[in-house]
């Protein structure tokens, strides 16, 4: 057993997904559309938890013309997987990585690097501002994939089981597990560390067994996945805010009527805003757990780390598009 937290799943991404195949929005009682998400969190999560708001006030909004149903803890699949289906048409609407969309357009890791964001408030005032990302997004269409919203993810820390990582120095020769993009190995390297891709499901027994000395994640990962139990010093290095995106394909979007869809894009902004909220009060419990759990938790020198971190910026915007967004991003700092 992989500390205490286990997803019971065993098979259920697949015969999911095999039900769902057949068609796409699935009608509920009433006759109102029932939109599936695919979330690779559990329900007590503060996107999940959101979104269910959301769907509660949409349907008492529409008229009970439409609702969602969230499909947590990956039974639907990995994110790749669920990002695959939304394109495909077999399921609406994914809540995804913003490190998976690089995959896609290059351009997107303009808004993954460390140290862009001034603050949570900060990176979501941008990232759902039309007048910064619209461009950004858009390159999305020939991807048959639509960004509908943007979600705080948590800032990221680095936690070890060599002791507490204060300053760059004390990475160094440390296998940190990351996001599989090009972006955060560099990153990571640039932290002092080695960066090492890796499923999520994979970190805790490569840690365990000593294959990495530690990861980086917000604290709520840390918490719930029990990493606090085999790499118990968690250093605030804040050296990332990831965003998570709620993705649908132009097709689906462009089903809904015009009135609805404004209906909808006002429950988005809601449901940032609820979703900050909770993120906040759900950090808080996480550290409480972590702590009881035998946790160490230390405030890094974050002005070393950004400074090493900072040549990044440079490196990889590149382009028109990411130096438009970019710009935007700085100055809409407080």
């Amino acid at each position: 057993m992989q500390g205490r937290r286990m997803l019971a799943v065993l098979g259920a991404a697949a015969m999911t997904a095999l039900s769902l195949a057949s068609c796409s929005s699935a009608s509920g009682q009433g006759g109102g559309t029932v939109l599936r998400v695919a979330f690779n969190q559990d329900a007590n999560h503060p996107q999940a938890k959101a979104l269910q708001e959301m769907s509660d006030e949409l349907k008492a909004q529409t008229d009970g013309r439409y609702s969602l149903q969230l499909y947590t803890d990956a039974t639907l699949g990995d994110q790749a997987a669920t990002i695959e289906q939304v394109q495909s048409g077999t399921i609406d609407f994914a809540v995804v990585a913003g490190s998976l969309l690089e995959n896609f357009e290059s351009d997107f890791s303009v808004v993954n690097l460390p140290y862009l964001y001034e603050s949570p408030e900060h990176q979501m005032k941008v990232l759902n501002d039309p007048g910064v990302t619209a461009p950004l997004y858009d390159t999305l269409k020939d991807d048959n994939l639509k960004v509908l919203t943007a979600y705080h993810g948590g800032v990221r820390n680095v936690y070890s089981t060599v002791g507490p990582v204060n300053k760059p120095a004390d990475l160094n020769g440390q296998k940190v597990r990351v996001i599989g993009s090009d972006t955060n190995v560099r990153m990571m390297e640039r932290m002092g560390g080695v960066g090492t891709p890796m499923a999520q499901g994979e970190v805790y027994t490569a840690i365990q067994s000593g294959v990495l000395d530690g990861a980086e994640n917000n604290e709520l990962i840390y918490s719930s996945l029990s990493h606090d139990e085999i790499a118990p010093f968690y250093s605030r290095t804040e050296h990332l805010m990831m965003p998570d995106y709620l993705v649908t394909s132009p097709s689906v979007w462009d089903r809904i009527s015009e009135e609805d869809r404004k209906t909808f894009e006002k429950l988005f902004s809601t449901s940032v805003d609820t979703e900050l909220k909770l993120f906040g009060t759900a950090v808080d419990e996480a550290v409480t757990a972590a702590e009881k759990a035998g946790a160490k938790f230390s405030d890094a020198d974050v002005t070393a780390f950004r400074e090493a971190a900072l040549p990044l910026h440079k490196d990889l915007v590149k382009s028109d598009l990411a130096q438009k967004v970019y710009d935007a991003i700085e100055a809409a700092r407080g």
